[in-house]
């Protein structure tokens, strides 16, 4: 399968990560990495804080010279969310956010580097590991590499789904390349889901899902509820403030997007909702034992433009 200006201050980040071993173990079950402009606290299914239990990946992600985090904080980004296969909703929590649940361990590999590793899971029998550094000056790079220790899964394919609640985003939209178009010559699509579980995943372009909808799901989860909309090029960015936060794979045909305008609950202003920035992998007949591969990027930095994202990813598909 294809593979997929002031600094914060010193004792500003010492009292968020007091904060956060209130409840948590640090070192143990997270903690917090840096490079000049970027810091991230990563962790594994435990409580922390302000943070809740059955959340993994990014705790927090901040930028130089600002003190709210991207992602909610009660929540994550990067989150190994669901497994799923040709079955109807799993009506039990602990199987439909099945990575959630299961056991995981954090290892941290250094300063700039993290590892989470789960076993394979009770229902679906993924064993993963995921490997998060951070890069100079404003980088994230993830790895996630996956083995089934099944190969009986309903329909004929095993879907890996990944959310990222945003904090709040005046601009709730997620923005990718349509169509035919190109990194030399763009046309961008906007996506702004009017519900959540409405028209939420889009696939890449020429494609069609092999899957079934679903349609018998009450509510529909949004990997099995599809956008017209296509998409191009393997990345897509959003907007946060007077930042931009660009989501970069390595091709590959199972890569899919998803989007909604309220999957990370109200606002902590009460009076709108936190969208959800998600992303999947969804193979065809699997096979046990065969490790399967997602790589990443996260660049979140000062908006400069959109010549600025392609920019970006150019550079690192270039690598």
């Amino acid at each position: 399968m294809s593979s997929l200006t002031r600094v914060i201050p010193a004792l500003l980040l010492l009292a968020d990560t007091r904060m956060l071993a209130q409840d948590g173990k640090a070192g143990a079950d997270y903690d917090t990495f840096r490079v000049s402009r970027l810091v991230c606290v990563i962790g594994n299914n435990k409580a922390a804080g302000d943070h809740r239990a059955g959340y993994n990946g990014v705790f927090r992600m901040t930028a130089s010279g600002l003190e709210t985090s991207v992602y909610v904080p009660a929540f994550a980004g990067l989150n190994l969310e669901h497994y799923f296969d040709g079955r109807s909703r799993q009506s039990e929590r602990s199987i439909f956010f099945e990575p959630r649940h299961a056991p995981m361990e954090f290892l941290r590999l250094g300063d700039t580097k993290a590892e989470l590793r789960q076993s394979a899971t009770p229902v679906y029998g993924v064993e993963s590991r995921t490997v998060f550094e951070l890069r100079e000056p404003y980088y994230l790079d993830m790895s996630y590499r996956a083995i089934p220790r099944r190969d009986d899964y309903a329909g004929g394919f095993l879907g890996i789904f990944w959310a990222s609640y945003i904090n709040g985003p005046q601009d709730k939209s997620i923005y990718f390349l349509q169509g035919e178009s190109t990194l030399d010559k763009p046309q961008w699509a906007q996506l702004a889901t009017q519900a959540h579980g409405r028209e939420s995943t889009v696939l890449p372009r020429g494609s069609a899902p092999a899957e079934p909808a679903g349609a018998a799901d009450e509510p529909p989860p949004l990997f099995r509820t599809f956008s017209p909309l296509r998409y191009s090029e393997p990345f897509f960015y959003g907007r946060f403030g007077d930042m931009v936060l660009i989501y970069i794979f390595r091709p590959s045909p199972y890569l899919r997007f998803a989007h909604s305008p309220s999957g990370g609950g109200r606002s902590a202003s009460g009076d709108d909702t936190n969208p959800a920035w998600d992303f999947q992998l969804v193979i065809p007949k699997p096979q046990s034992g065969t490790e399967y591969e997602l790589q990443m990027r996260v660049v979140y930095k000062p908006w400069a433009g959109r010549a600025d994202v392609l920019r970006e990813v150019r550079e690192w598909l270039a690598r």
